[in-house]
């Protein structure tokens, strides 16, 4: 039996990595990490103290350098712009499978709207955000290895997901 591949879940903010995260981890029996948890605890910061003390590149460079240490099987739910640099999307691809949540703009806006934690949400109006969603949208697609529908009920997605990786670990 081959190794089990990390899975990098992937896309914008509030598309449900984390909730599908922790899910998938339970229907695979592997263990779950939020990378932006893993962040704060690491560095002893909140997102939005990191980004005011160091700039958005500062908190990219991070996520990054801490993908890097959680592969071995782990199923990670990525920070919505984690994998939005080529590098760390490459990284992902090669140490694991990486899967794009693909959830409509409207329902990841429901969900975000108001969410203090997340200071692009704080500093951006709603059709800024929409249009960070488009740009993002296209980079998803082009750095996942697969893309799941996220606009349907969460055990769906999380079944399907199984289902892809349990294809590419040769199951």
């Amino acid at each position: 039996m081959s190794k089990p591949l990390s899975v990098y879940l992937c896309g914008f903010m509030g598309c449900g990595k984390s909730h599908i995260g922790r899910q998938l981890a339970a229907a695979l029996g592997r263990r779950f990490i939020d990378l932006d948890r893993y962040i704060v605890n690491a560095e002893g910061m909140t997102i939005p103290e990191i980004f005011d003390k160091y700039g958005e590149p500062h908190f990219r460079k991070l996520e990054a350098k801490y993908i890097r240490e959680l592969s071995g099987g782990r199923i990670v739910a990525t920070g919505g712009g984690a994998l939005i640099n080529d590098e760390t999307a490459k990284f992902a691809g090669e140490s694991g499978l990486s899967v794009y949540i693909n959830t409509a703009f409207e329902v990841c806006y429901k969900r975000i709207k108001g969410d203090t934690n997340r200071p692009l949400v704080m500093n951006n109006t709603p059709e800024q955000l929409e249009e960070l969603y488009s740009k993002r949208a296209v980079i998803y697609r082009r750095n996942a290895v697969c893309m799941v529908n996220g606009n349907t009920r969460d055990t769906v997605i999380t079944e399907e997901i199984v289902k892809l990786v349990r294809y590419h670990e040769g199951l």
